[in-house]
């Protein structure tokens, strides 16, 4: 249970609704990753071949490969030969490529929906072509799509999809327009998950200060805040040292009517940090001295020290407190390694995350536990984080690490 909990802390920075959303996938998709790996045809290859032993749709899309081929092709050949689809297995043809990072395909496939099957199409499947589009041919491309839809379709999750892709492209003035019009909007209701995108942009570009003034607009508009909410308002804060307004979080988080075990988990292993005053320290001393005997109360705090560098896109102190720990006299937890491997990831630095996996499976004290891997993988898939989950994936089948259980975690 230690072990799920600390990764459910982990899984609140990892969303695109938290500090690490916009920005760390582009990381995880920089050049530098996809000069290492080849994350589409690491993942694309089982699927290739399995797809070489069958003959349905989604087999022959799969089958393209090439970005320049072109899936409408496929899907005009497949009713040509008298053969039906549906809209549903249309969308899990898309969700699948768009995890393979195959985008030109996605977009392809939501392209042959909106011509063929319009009635059906939903405000996410709108919303998903806007994120497809701004990845395919760039963010204006998304803009004049978006400008486009009817006024019916510019809905809720079609507004909160091109804010993504603004925050993401780090367009903040844009962003700001747009959501000026967003919370000016007396026909729309919008959630936590709009306001998010905006405090995830103005973190992305250090403009920590103006987290607080989107926090102030959600509670005007009475939109109960979520985990991420709180992480983006606790970790602005954190960039700051506002301790003060820390602990006034934290109080405001335990009497929240949504509160749940997993947002008390939180909140304690945040408290722990604070508690601990490294706060005000972290940036001008080592985090752990190598002769120090560690409490495990300790240990945990310097997990979540971590976590907070991580959200802060501080890899030197990360870099230093997983060297600190390694000095110790004190056996390295699973949950360490879980911990330092996350915060590599959300990064996006894939070679470091792959030196974990080394050390990990090397150490003669602890025991590499696959099943872990395979929970943080399926963390970055089920919150959309399918660039990082690629690139992991990759990780894990280079190092031979047991994938039979994949997906029934």
């Amino acid at each position: 249970m230690a072990t799920r909990s600390l990764f459910h802390s982990l899984r609140c920075r990892l969303t695109n609704n938290g500090v690490l959303g916009s920005n760390f996938i582009r990381n995880a998709e920089s050049s530098r990753f996809s000069k290492s790996y080849n994350a589409d045809a690491a993942i694309g290859n089982s699927l290739v071949e399995e797809s070489e032993e069958k003959d349905d749709l989604k087999s022959r899309i799969f089958r393209l490969r090439l970005p320049k081929r072109s899936a409408t092709t496929v899907l005009e050949k497949w009713i040509g030969e008298g053969n039906q689809m549906t809209i549903n297995e249309l969308r899990e043809i898309s969700k699948e490529l768009r995890r393979t990072r195959r985008y030109k395909h996605a977009l392809e496939v939501t392209e042959w929906m909106v011509q063929h099957e319009e009635s059906k199409i939903s405000d996410a499947d709108y919303a998903s072509r806007i994120d497809l589009i701004s990845k395919v041919f760039g963010i204006d491309a998304a803009e004049r799509y978006f400008e486009g839809l009817d006024i019916d379709s510019k809905t809720a999750e079609t507004y909160t999809s091109l804010l993504h892709a603004y925050a993401a492209s780090k367009q903040t003035e844009r962003a700001e327009a747009l959501f000026k019009r967003i919370i000016e909007s007396d026909s729309l209701t919008f959630g936590a998950i709009t306001y998010n995108e905006m405090m995830t942009l103005y973190m992305s570009v250090g403009q920590v200060e103006k987290v607080p003034e989107v926090i102030e607009v959600l509670k005007q508009k009475k939109v109960s805040p979520d985990i991420f909410t709180y992480n983006l308002w606790l970790s602005s804060c954190a960039a700051t040292f506002n301790i003060d307004e820390l602990r006034k979080i934290l109080e405001e988080m335990r009497h929240d009517a949504s509160s749940n075990e997993g947002w008390v988990r939180y909140i304690d292993l945040t408290s722990i940090y604070i508690n601990s005053s490294r706060v005000t320290n972290a940036e001008s001393t080592l985090p752990v001295e190598a002769e120090k005997s560690i409490s495990q109360r300790e240990w945990i705090t310097y997990d979540f020290l971590m976590i907070l560098h991580t959200g802060l896109g501080n890899k030197v102190m990360i870099d230093q407190i997983w060297k600190s720990l390694r000095n110790t006299n004190q056996i390295l937890s699973s949950r360490s390694y879980i911990c330092v491997l996350s915060s590599y990831l959300m990064l996006g630095h894939l070679r470091e995350a792959e030196e974990i996996i080394h050390q990990w499976k090397e150490s003669k004290t602890t025991e590499f536990d696959a099943s872990a891997c395979l929970r943080i993988l399926n963390a970055f898939r089920d919150v959309g984080l399918e660039g990082i989950a690629s690139g992991f994936h990759l990780i894990l089948v280079h190092n031979k690490c047991s994938l039979e259980n994949e997906g029934s975690s």
